[in-house]
């Protein structure tokens, strides 16, 4: 599961923002090929608000503020949502498993899923409005996936249990403690949590072995936690460690005490990715899948994942100070880079799960 965090809900789209989204139709034709045909915003707008709804995997309400967006979405566009958490893998198992009969319109994965969605001939492409801002190692050519905010890999240190919070790769593997890295067998933060490691140790997303030895080392020495990093379990102390997205880190630290848990990224090597919307080739509601997407890379979308505490795809954006000031400075990003070859990773990922299965999780302790 992505997360069970609760946020606290941003405020509500005002008339000027929607009047924004709605001036973009004017000075933008946005295309999405399906039949083959140019379809504009308002061509979008109107088709939306006839079917009404938007089902949405991936995207709860607690993950990077995606209820600030559905909120918005239901008081300006009159969609119901309702969404079905899961993995990046499980989404696409899902499109793939229900064919023509698909029930879900748009979901949120990593970004090496992406490309595998296309080349299963799973997704519908949309560029949106906002298309040449988004970086050219962001998207896909045609439009099949385009990212929408990045995450950096963080350390979430429990100071109640830790005394001194690790602060690289290094300090985390000469502590006694336990730490939490999620399901590598299909989680896209998991599986960046490795890489992450493998950079720190000499490798890179064509190498991912320096982050499996890590990984395995904790294993043998026990120190490898088996208990579900839910926002619970972590409040109630039972977890030490846990790598996760730094939005994710920070949401939880401020939802439980911003003094006990210490956040910090890695200062000997971090990876920063992101996360794209895929629109089902077979959404029963279609035009909703592309308004939602149009709306996420809208200024105000944008936001709304900065309340969240992602990082917004679009440079362009302004984030209100209150929003800016949440975030970690940029100092601490000095040794975080973004993902060198998205070829290589992709490929590296799809081998990653049995690598690890094989490598590391045949050492951990039960």
């Amino acid at each position: 599961m992505k997360s069970f965090k609760k946020v606290v809900v941003g405020s509500l789209l005002s008339v000027v923002a929607v009047a924004t989204l709605a001036g973009c139709s004017s000075e933008n034709t946005a295309k999405a090929e399906k039949n083959d045909s140019p379809e504009t915003l308002e061509t979008i707008i109107e088709e939306a608000k006839k079917e009404g709804e938007v089902a949405s995997v991936g995207m709860p309400d607690t993950w990077a503020n995606w209820v600030g967006t559905w909120t918005d979405l239901t008081k300006e566009y009159g969609l119901k949502h309702q969404d079905t958490d899961m993995s990046s893998a499980e989404e696409l198992a899902k499109f793939e498993s229900e064919g023509k009969n698909g029930t879900a319109d748009i979901g949120d994965v990593g970004i090496s899923f992406g490309p595998l969605a296309v080349s299963k001939d799973l997704t519908l492409p949309y560029k949106t409005s906002y298309w040449d801002e988004i970086p050219e190692w962001a998207k896909d050519q045609d439009g099949h996936w385009l990212l929408s905010y990045t995450g950096t890999i963080a350390f979430m240190t429990d100071s109640d249990n830790v005394k001194d919070a690790p602060t690289s790769w290094a300090d985390l593997a000469k502590g006694d403690y336990q730490v939490a890295v999620g399901d590598v067998t299909k989680a896209n933060q998991a599986q960046f949590a490795v890489l992450a490691a493998a950079i720190a140790n000499g490798g890179d997303e064509g190498d991912i072995q320096p982050g499996l030895t890590y990984f395995k080392d904790l294993a043998k020495a026990g120190r490898i936690s088996s208990v579900d990093a839910s926002l619970a379990n972590i409040e109630k102390g039972e977890v030490d460690v846990t790598i996760l997205w730094d939005f994710n880190a920070l949401n939880y630290r401020d939802q439980l005490d911003s003094e006990r848990f210490k956040v910090t990224i890695p200062t000997d090597g971090s990876v920063m990715s992101g996360y794209t919307t895929l629109i089902n080739k077979n959404a029963p509601h279609p035009n909703a899948a592309k308004l939602t997407r149009e709306y996420i890379l809208s200024d105000e979308g944008q936001i709304n994942l900065a309340k969240g505490y992602a990082r917004p795809i679009r440079e362009k954006v302004k984030l209100p100070a209150e929003v800016a000031d949440k975030l970690l400075s940029e100092d601490q990003y000095q040794a975080a880079q973004p993902v060198k070859s998205n070829d290589t990773w992709d490929q590296t990922a799809i081998e990653l799960p049995e690598k690890w299965q094989s490598e590391v999780l045949v050492n951990v302790k039960k």
